[in-house]
């Protein structure tokens, strides 16, 4: 299996970490809400990639740079 290496900057990696959640949760959506079970089957084998994705990179995201890393608010402090 190939790798590849990507050098994000704190406000790069929020952006892309938002994303996946957002898709994660749309995906989510689509499971629990389709009678299609064929949808539910390729989106869930999806979710679940995803998922294995987002779990270590949220994790070291927090590690390297705080909790305000996954704070996606669009509140004024």
């Amino acid at each position: 299996m190939s790798s590849f290496q990507l050098d994000l900057v704190d406000s790069e990696l929020k952006i892309v970490l938002e994303a996946l959640t957002d898709m994660e949760k749309k995906m989510a959506d689509i499971c629990d809400s389709s009678e299609d079970e064929d949808e539910v089957s390729d989106v869930g084998n999806d979710l679940i990639e995803l998922r294995l994705l987002l779990k270590p990179l949220k994790q070291n995201a927090i590690s390297q740079f705080g909790e305000g890393i996954v704070n996606f608010s669009r509140e004024a402090l």
